[in-house]
Formats: structure tokens, sequence, C-alpha cells
């Protein structure tokens, strides 16, 4: 079995990288870091031109429609360049969420708007600290009106629609949950944005109240669908986190090639030979279990719940450990504002939390397995 990308999704890997180290150096993601603008609209407008939003959405709904092989290459390369646009909240949840559970009316009207760029949209699942669950979402809905507070939300504050879980049993059980998509121009919903560790990636808190909503999807499946958005996007992210891998290596090679010690560079010393050579490892190793998700979510295999569980953990602790040993292999230098290690440690640590802590996804695989091995 190959795992490996085709040339033809190579090419595009190759198009996406250069377009973003044009339209999107280091430069670009302090500018968001530093200034107001919570996102950069010009990026996102070239992402969409460049077809990059669209990739997964089918050619019926204003997209592409390559693939989710094609969109695990773009996520990468987004990852690499720490993309400050709302493409993961837009792209890996809002859209998956319409695809896996929207009506056709729901699909017409916001897949083509996510496609060119137009619209922003998000999944609204947390409610505070925690790890998703059906006991942990108290917002309810009473017909179709929302009540409660959601946070935090992945771009909440500049999201044209949201995807809410809300509670409409009271067994607490997943069968109490159930799904409703918000026009946030709607009357009863107010947005205010949250700190975090990388403000180049926004977090709101939604409050709701008497909120109208349209259902998304079968009443009380909801949380069988915010699983399998889960899992879908837990491969995306993955692709992400193990891209800002990669490049943080090789920010940490390339410099302990050209900084000179005690008349030799500092890459000829052991121990930073060593801290490098770990950080090769983990990410190779992220990487393997990536592709064997990629695999899964590109053929809806039945092995993706383990498999996205297993990409989302390896690459979760490769970028966390390559973003920490960048900053080691710089040294005093990098704990500097003006170095870049900064940048993708914010990164590392606000995706490390995205979808569910580490612990949530390896309690997960550990259950996942367990059932599978005893059917």
């Amino acid at each position: 079995m190959n795992f490996d990308f085709s040339d033809e999704q190579k090419q595009l890997r190759d198009e996406a990288r250069k377009f973003l180290a044009e339209k999107c150096p280091p430069k670009a993601v302090r500018g968001v870091l530093d200034g107001k603008a919570p996102y950069d609209r010009e990026l996102w407008k070239g992402l969409a031109g460049m077809g990059f939003l669209g990739v997964a959405i089918p050619e019926a709904y204003g997209g592409t429609g390559a693939g989710h092989l094609e969109l695990c290459v773009i996520a990468e390369e987004m990852g690499r360049a720490l993309a400050p646009v709302p493409f993961s909240s837009t792209v890996y949840l809002a859209a998956e969420a319409l695809l896996m559970a929207g009506s056709e009316a729901q699909k017409q009207k916001w897949l083509p708007l996510i496609a060119s760029g137009a619209a922003i949209g998000t999944l609204a699942l947390f409610e505070g600290k925690g790890n998703p669950s059906p006991q942990a979402i108290k917002l309810s809905a009473s017909g179709n009106n929302l009540n409660g507070v959601k946070k935090p939300v992945p771009d909440g504050a500049i999201a044209d629609f949201v995807i809410v879980a809300a509670r409409t049993g009271s067994t607490g059980r997943g069968g109490d949950i159930s799904l409703f998509l918000v026009d946030m121009k709607a009357a009863g919903v107010e947005a205010k944005p949250l700190t975090n560790v990388d403000p180049s990636r926004g977090q709101a808190e939604l409050t709701f109240k008497n909120c109208k909503a349209e259902p998304l999807g079968p009443a009380n499946e909801g949380w069988s669908i915010v699983s399998q958005v889960l899992d879908r996007a837990a491969v995306l992210m993955a692709f992400e986190q193990v891209g800002g891998a990669d490049r943080t290596l090789e920010m940490g090679r390339d410099y302990a090639l050209d900084r000179i010690a005690f008349g030799r560079p500092i890459g000829s010393f052991q121990a930073v030979k060593h801290m490098l050579a770990d950080m090769y490892v983990s990410a190779t190793l992220a990487r393997s279990n990536c592709y064997y998700g990629a695999w899964a979510l590109s053929t809806n295999a039945s092995e993706l719940p383990e498999a996205a569980a297993a990409a989302r953990i390896s690459a979760t602790q490769a970028f966390q450990h390559c973003a920490k040993n960048n900053i080691q292999v710089h040294g005093g230098m990098g704990f500097t504002w003006e170095f870049d290690c900064h940048l993708y440690y914010r990164r590392s640590n606000a995706t490390a939390l995205a979808l569910g802590s580490l612990s949530y996804w390896e309690d997960a695989l550990i259950e996942r397995m367990r059932k599978r091995n005893a059917a």
C-alpha cells in the first residue's frame, strides 16, 4: 500500500508553498499578532483565488472538487507558514459539518460562499474548560431558539455563521444533542473576542439569548455528527501541526549551521545534534501517522476514528516538541521577540487544545482500539 502523495498532489504542495512564501512571510503573521486586524484579509482573498478554500468542496457547491488528500496537502503548507486566517474553523469544521449533515438549501447557500472566501464559518462546541462530551453541553434549544454561552469558539468574533451544538434532551447522553446553524447577523447572538496564547488565531465567547436558529442534520443526532467532524478535522489539523514541526526543525538546523561558537558551528556539538535528531524523529513519526490518517479520511475507511486519534496525538507531540527545542537550539536569542521561534511555539500550544486536549485524544484512541479488538 502506497501512502505517498501523487505527483499532481506534490505539484499542488509546491504551488501552495510558493504562494504562502510570497503572501505569508513571518512579517504578515506578526502584522496580525501585533496589530488590530483579527486576520489577514488579503491572504484570505488570495487563498480563495487559488482555489484552496474549496479544494474539498464539490464543484456543484462552488468548490474545485479535488478531495481530502489535496486538502491535507494544503493544510500542511498552512501550518508551515502559520497562516493567520480562519482556515481551520471554516474549512475543517464548518464546511465538513455542512457537507456531512447540511440540507441541500444550507449547502447551496453557504458552501459557495466558503469556497469564494465570502463567508467565514465555525463550530461552537466548547463551554469553558474541559474536553468535548455530551455532558459538557449546557446551551439549550427550545424549539429553534438557543440560550446559553459557548467559549472558546475559534474565530467566533469574525464568523458569518456558526454551527452550534445544543442540548435538546435530559438523559445526559449523546442522543440529547442536536446541531443548529446560526447566521451571525441574527438577533439574539453576541460575540466577544477572547485573549489567547496565539492572537493570530482568534477565539471568542458567543452568547445566545432566544436566538433563532436552523436545525442542521437530524434531531438528537448532533453528537454523532460532531464526533465524525472532529475526527476529520483532527487529521487535517495534524497536517498543519506536522507542517509547523517540519518548519521549526528547518529553522533549528539552519541556525545550528550558521551560528559559530568557540570557532565552530554549534551544529557540530553533540548536544545540539542529539536535539535536532530527536526533533527529526518525532516529526517523521508524526508524518507517518498523518499519512495513514489521510488515507482513512480520503476513503472514509472504518479505521478513520483510530487513524485520526493517532495522527492527532503524534502531530501534537511533534509540533510542541519541535517548537520548544527550536527555541533551545537558538539559545538566548530564541527567547527574544525579534526571532520567529515564539510564533511557532504559540501556534503549537494553541493547536494542541483546538479540538480537545492531548489526553482526550489519547483516551479516545485507547477506547477505540479496545472496541475494535473486542468486535
